[in-house]
């Protein structure tokens, strides 16, 4: 990676002068592409070569901003191929969330890319004030409470459920459990999965939590609970059961306080602040869709949400 650094500030700083266009365009990459094969082989096609200069260009530029680019020196951590896919990105600040996050949970380049296509960065972005979305622009998701591990909507795509398929939460389960490679990849960095249909048993009778995880970060279980429709005030209401359950009964010395998250296809704001207020345990809804958010209309959210704190 240094070395793809250093050719594409010998290309800027040198054959262009420090401008970030040449003069003279095409004749420049074409040259330098022949130059480059005949001296390193193969690897320096022209397309090759324009990519190099917009390596150098904005990676520098996402790190001298986050005031990691001193004296000369930048952090290059990941592949090359990582570094390719996330130049795809629109803007400095999905660049340097990516480039973050992809070196602090070690992602491969196929889960970079599913993650650049679910828009994590847009949905994480949006949940938070314009010094917020910085903060994660320069650090990546920084996991410190509760909050910090949700995400609204989950993005269940890899579940393949068509939109129109009538499908029943037990078949929702079964593909979550089928494909949880992908779900803890969605759930984020430190879940790790106990048990499933979980069964609880209060005054002669049984209750089963879908989904029950344990989060290595915030040291606590993580109960979700999957609803097909929209999120109901009973839904909560069972919830909070199975987190005061879990709080006395499963929880042991060195545990936080179990968190909880009901998880459904639509939710009404209102009800759920209603259903939600007073309750003190951790206790969330969320909503997941089946499908790719649209780029478009979560890019114009978050311009808005930059621009209104402008």
């Amino acid at each position: 990676m240094q070395t793809y650094w250093l050719i594409g500030k010998h290309i800027v700083e040198f054959e262009q002068g420090g401008k970030e266009k040449a003069d003279y365009g095409t004749q420049l990459l074409d040259q330098l592409a022949k130059d480059l094969s005949e001296h390193y082989g193969k690897g320096f096609s022209r397309s090759n070569v324009f990519q190099i200069r917009q390596f150098y260009l904005r990676i520098s530029k996402i790190q001298t901003l986050s005031g990691q680019f001193e004296n000369s020196e930048i952090q290059l951590k990941l592949s090359w191929s990582h570094y390719i896919e996330i130049l795809k990105s629109d803007s400095d600040l999905e660049i340097s969330f990516y480039t973050k996050q992809s070196d602090k949970e070690n992602w491969s380049v196929r889960e970079l890319k599913r993650q650049m296509k679910s828009m994590l960065f847009h949905r994480l972005a949006l949940s938070k004030d314009k010094k917020g979305v910085l903060e994660l622009s320069e650090q990546g998701q920084e996991i410190q409470k509760s909050e910090d591990i949700l995400k609204d909507p989950y993005v269940l795509e890899f579940l393949d459920i068509h939109e129109n398929h009538q499908y029943l939460e037990g078949e929702l389960e079964e593909k979550l459990i089928s494909n949880l490679q992908h779900f803890l990849l969605e759930l984020g960095k430190g879940f790790t999965f106990e048990k499933r249909q979980y069964r609880i048993s209060i005054g002669g009778k049984h209750f089963y939590v879908d989904l029950v995880f344990y989060h290595r970060i915030l040291k606590c279980f993580v109960l979700i609970d999957l609803k097909r429709g929209e999120v109901s005030h009973q839904d909560v209401g069972q919830m909070n059961l199975y987190l005061n359950y879990f709080r006395k009964e499963q929880s042991t010395e060195g545990d936080n306080p179990p968190i909880g998250i009901v998880l459904g296809a639509s939710k009404h704001n209102i009800l759920v602040e209603y259903a939600t207020d007073r309750i003190d345990n951790q206790l969330f809804v969320s909503k997941y869709q089946l499908y790719l958010p649209d780029k478009q209309q979560l890019e114009n959210e978050l311009n808005k949400l930059l621009d209104n704190e402008d």
